[in-house]
């Protein structure tokens, strides 16, 4: 076994409205995340199931969980493969499927990302870093549904 990494958050509920979940519509579904003195994440559910529209989601977060984790793989790649990026955007997508007894899960993810380099030799290497980044992904590891990508990218324009 290698290194043992561990990880905390606090999880509490904000959504109690005075009444508890006395019913299904008598509570909200907010909450707020606090990890080690940083910025506090708040949070809902999907507005599908009664979530705040305005909070991060799960879902959400676990997309953006799969794209970030993506992206630090991939920056560190190119760095000691000598491929400058310059800038890196992803508009990532996932489907989930919710079943007719009110679970769900995901079935897949599409990160999309756009890489802009600094020169056209470095757009030789793209692909196969971006497919070795999604190998060495701890959180796409750590899924049982499949993380795709659709990659474009280009080289960076001198002012």
């Amino acid at each position: 076994m290698g290194k043992q990494h561990t990880y905390n958050a606090n999880l509490t509920w904000t959504g109690n409205t005075g009444q508890g979940t006395e019913t299904y519509r008598s509570y909200q579904r907010s909450y707020s995340i606090s990890i080690n003195n940083k910025i506090t994440i708040e949070g809902s559910s999907d507005p599908a199931f009664m979530g705040n529209p305005s909070l991060h989601n799960p879902e959400e977060m676990l997309l953006m969980s799969l794209s970030s984790c993506h992206m630090l793989w991939f920056l560190h790649l190119c760095s000691e493969a000598g491929v400058v990026v310059t800038a890196y955007t992803d508009n990532a997508s996932a489907i989930m499927v919710e079943e007719s007894n009110g679970s769900g899960r995901f079935t897949e993810v599409v990160l999309h990302p756009h890489v802009v380099v600094m020169h056209q030799d470095m757009m030789l290497q793209i692909d196969d870093l971006h497919k070795k980044a999604n190998q060495y992904c701890f959180i796409a590891n750590s899924v049982n549904f499949p993380v795709k990508h659709v990659s474009t990218s280009e080289v960076h324009q001198q002012d």
